[in-house]
């Protein structure tokens, strides 16, 4: 293996470390404010009220944080393209 490739591996491999670790606590968070929105829709369901559905601050914490998650998705996709890149490399 060349140096260069070892050199993409190695920051192919930081980078997913980096992806995860920004990715895990907005996602931790997402779905603890999803299961509470669908707590309260079945609850207002139950209660036979009618649901508004307009903006709240729940909602824009929910579209920031998936938001959050995508750049950290995407940060490790980079991580796993360089990898790629460095074992094909010759």
């Amino acid at each position: 293996m060349s140096p260069t490739a070892i050199v993409l591996i190695v920051v192919g491999l930081a980078l997913i470390v980096a992806g995860y670790l920004r990715t895990r606590g907005p996602y931790a968070r997402l779905r603890a404010l999803r299961a509470q929105d669908a707590n309260v829709a079945r609850y207002e369901a139950w209660r036979g009220g009618v649901r508004d559905d307009s903006r709240t601050g729940a909602s824009v914490a929910m579209a920031v944080l998936q938001r959050q998650v995508r750049v950290g998705a995407g940060i490790g996709l980079i991580g796993i393209a360089a990898i790629a890149t460095g074992l094909f490399m010759r």
